[in-house]
C-alpha cells in the first residue's frame, strides 16, 4: 500500500505519527541498528524510520525519528528522533534532536568517514538529558559486505556523566538488495552513577557490551522491514525483540 503514496503524503505520515509516539542516543545505521555507518544521503531526500523493542523485563521502546538532508554549504542530515519507553515501570517521554554529515566519502575512497552529533530532553519536564558526538567510520569489504566502526562522547545529564562510546558491526547484502544480515556489538565506558545510602548499587550492565543482531527485508526500494534480536541495549541486562519500518523518498 506504501508504495501508492507519494512522498508529501508520506512525509505526512511520518510526522503524524511522530508526533503521536513522542531517547536512547541515535547513531544508527538505519532504523534500530545502533552503530552508524559514514554516509548520508543525498540533499532532498528524507527517511522515515519507526521501531518498537520489547524486551524480557518488560521495558518497552517506541521510536519515530523523520530525517532530512539539507544543503548548508555542505549535505546536512538532520532528524528529531522521539522516544515513548517504558523503563523499570516507569514512563518517560524524550526527544533528541541530530545532525550528521559525511566528511569523506566512501565513494572515492577506500572507506568513509562521517561525525554526527546530537541533544536530547524529556519532553514532559522540559529538562535537558544529555548529548553524544559521534563518528561512523565506514570499510567496504566488497559490493556485498560493509564493515562500520564507530567512537565517540556521551553525557548523560541527568547522573552528571561522561562516557565514552564504541561500536562494532556489519551489514552483508546476502541477497543482492533483498536481504541484509546486520550484526552489532557496542557500548560505553565511564563511572556508574552514584547512588543514595542505602540504594542498591547501580548495574555493572550499563559498561558492559551491547549486542544487536537482525535481518533487513528490502520488499521495494524505498521500504526496509527488520526484525532484530538484541541483549543488554539500554544497559539493563535484559533480551529484547524489535520490529522496525523504514521509508525513503
Amino acid at each position: 500500500m506504501v508504495s501508492f503514496l507519494g512522498p508529501r503524503t508520506l512525509l505526512r505520515i511520518i510526522l503524524c505519527l511522530a508526533c503521536l509516539l513522542m531517547t536512547v542516543p541515535a547513531w544508527a545505521a538505519g532504523g534500530a541498528f545502533a552503530v552508524d555507518d559514514a554516509d548520508i544521503r543525498k540533499p532532498g531526500e528524507c527517511t522515515g524510520q519507526f521501531w518498537t523493542s520489547a524486551a524480557s523485563n518488560h521495558d518497552f521502546i517506541a521510536v519515530a525519528y523523520p530525517t532530512c538532508v539539507v544543503n548548508v554549504g555542505k549535505a546536512v542530515e538532520f532528524g528529531t528522533l522521539m522516544q515513548r519507553s517504558r523503563d523499570d515501570g516507569m514512563w518517560s517521554t524524550s526527544g533528541t534532536f541530530t545532525a550528521k554529515t559525511n566528511l569523506i566519502p566512501i565513494d572515492k575512497h577506500p572507506f568513509g568517514v562521517g561525525i554526527a552529533g546530537g541533544s536530547s530532553w524529556d519532553l514532559i519536564s522540559g529538562a535537558s538529558t544529555g548529548g553524544f558526538i559521534n563518528v561512523p567510520v565506514t570499510i567496504p569489504v566488497n559490493d556485498a559486505l560493509k564493515i562500520n566502526v564507530n567512537g565517540g562522547w556521551l553525557y548523560d545529564n541527568a547522573a552528571k556523566i561522561s562516557y565514552a562510546t564504541w561500536g562494532a558491526g556489519f551489514e552483508w547484502n546476502f541477497v543482492k538488495d533483498q536481504w541484509t544480515l546486520i550484526g552489532e556489538v557496542f557500548g560505553q565506558a565511564g563511572s556508574l552513577p552514584a547512588v543514595n545510602p542505602g540504594d542498591p548499587p547501580s548495574p555493572n550492565s550499563i559498561v558492559e557490551p551491547r549486542t544487536q543482531i537482525g535481518l533487513r527485508f528490502n520488499p521495494q526500494k524505498n521500504i526496509d522491514i527488520d526484525v532484530i534480536w538484541g541483549h543488554n541495549i539500554t544497559g539493563e541486562n535484559a533480551q529484547w525483540g524489535t520490529l522496525g519500518l523504514n521509508l525513503r523518498f
